[in-house]
């Protein structure tokens, strides 16, 4: 069975993309820290970090530092923060989010998805596209 992950990478649920390669995918969660929220996920479905090829863990992180320097731009942060948790789904995906303190590290304070306004959303993730020069579907222009 496809996870979660995949079936936003493959257009069967909704997403709002920031980024997107052929190997790489970014995306709002629908739990965030804080607007501005990211999931870096490869498109290649693996449940951990270590079991990814070299090529892709490397282009996972510089997707990841590319979209890190866009968070921090975008929401005026003096950090964008870098998380691999991995274990409420099983396809590894990097959290990228703005955050001015460690205490913003904290899963337990995230917004509940029927928590965030749908055109906050929205807004964070067309800040995020402008900043990174991709469209809607976050293919870059």
């Amino acid at each position: 069975m496809s996870s979660v992950f995949t079936r936003i990478i493959n257009g069967e649920l909704p997403g709002r993309f920031v980024y997107r390669d052929d190997l790489v995918v970014a995306f709002l969660t629908i739990e965030p820290l804080r607007y501005g929220h990211v999931l870096i996920v490869p498109v290649e479905e693996t449940d951990r970090w270590t079991d990814l090829s070299p090529t892709v863990w490397g282009q996972l992180n510089e997707v990841a530092q590319n979209v890190g320097r866009a968070v921090r731009e975008a929401f005026d942060a003096s950090r964008a923060g870098y998380i691999i948790a991995g274990f409420d789904v099983p396809h590894i995906h990097i959290h990228v989010f703005p955050t001015d303190r460690m205490s913003e590290y904290d899963f337990s304070r995230a917004m509940a998805m029927d928590e965030t306004d749908p055109a906050l959303m929205d807004e964070a993730a067309d800040r995020l596209r402008a900043i990174l020069d991709t469209d809607e579907n976050g293919h870059p222009r």
